[in-house]
């Protein structure tokens, strides 16, 4: 470093909060329509009886929207979670994909636990991959774009 020149200064990265939690209910709103979306699929098209019994019809019962419900959750939560990131750790978005992956895995897992029959539990893993992957890809491009860079 010259003589001349005054020290830099190193600043942290900031994150625009509104930037990124108005993406984040953008993506919890789309993770709610998927899960709406896998389930009219199949329900409606493949004839497979997730989360209600086959009477139930196409729409299912409350069930439904308890799980759109639970997927609109889980898009928020991310978003909770890549704001705690940002603001706490090195390499935040890399730590955000390990987490939010191992958590799709989870969700993808989980319906094996039951005791529906194996093309319910097939169909909720595929819906559960797919909300999973959304958010995890939102949520971490919204993320992205919500971070003011820092200045030296």
């Amino acid at each position: 470093m010259a003589m001349n020149q005054p020290p830099t200064r190193r600043l942290q990265p900031t994150v625009n909060a509104g930037r990124l939690w108005a993406g984040g209910a953008a993506a919890a709103v789309v993770a709610a329509l998927l899960a709406v979306v896998g389930i009219v699929i199949a329900r409606g098209i493949f004839d497979v009886p997730v989360l209600a019994p086959e009477g139930d019809g196409v729409w299912g019962n409350a069930s439904t929207w308890w799980y759109a419900l639970w997927a609109a959750v889980a898009g928020l939560l991310a978003t909770a979670l890549a704001h705690v990131l940002l603001l706490t750790t090195p390499q935040p978005r890399t730590f955000f994909g390990w987490i939010i992956g191992l958590a799709t895995v989870i969700a993808a897992l989980w319906p094996f636990t039951s005791d529906a029959g194996l093309d319910a539990k097939l169909v909720t893993m595929l819906i559960n991959l797919v909300i999973g992957i959304a958010i995890g890809s939102l949520v971490s491009a919204v993320a992205r774009s919500a971070v003011v860079p820092e200045i030296r």
